[in-house]
């Protein structure tokens, strides 16, 4: 004889209003409500009091999203790696080549900043004293500390 065993589902967890999913990701309500209207993610339902109601996965989501967001990456292609991503289709190829697009122009932005960076420390380096006087001529007084 074969015995069967009954294996229960695991308990789901409750639908979470919009405001805890704002505190969980450390996204704001507006932001949250601004991603639906654009279709980034989607309330599995509303509640009794018209609350946008989701489910533990727009955790995730969201995370992506703001990892994206942070990498400049357009709405529009954030939307395409999130409608891949759950229908299965891999962009590995695509994400990784648009990440290293923007550590290339992260990478100009910081030899640009280093140039603007040498020629402060320059202007520094070769700037007159005044003599310790003021626009208005009179003399400027530094008290010591101590």
């Amino acid at each position: 004889m074969v015995e069967s065993q009954v294996v229960s589902a695991p308990a789901l967890s409750p639908p979470l209003k919009i405001g805890a999913v704002a505190r969980r990701s450390g996204v704001s309500v507006k932001t949250i409500r601004f991603y639906c209207d654009e279709g980034l993610i989607q309330p599995v339902g509303r509640s009794d009091g018209g609350y946008r109601l989701f489910n533990e996965e727009v955790l995730v989501d969201l995370s992506l999203i703001r990892t994206l967001r942070a990498m400049e990456i357009p709405l529009q292609d954030v939307g395409q790696i999130l409608t891949s991503r759950r229908s299965g289709v891999c962009t590995c190829g695509a994400l990784q080549a648009r990440i290293r697009v923007k550590a290339g122009e992260i990478g100009e932005k910081i030899v640009a900043l280093q140039g603007l960076q040498a020629e402060l420390f320059a202007m520094l380096d070769s700037w007159e004293a005044c003599g310790g006087r003021s626009p208005g001529g009179s003399r400027v007084v530094l008290a010591r500390a101590g």
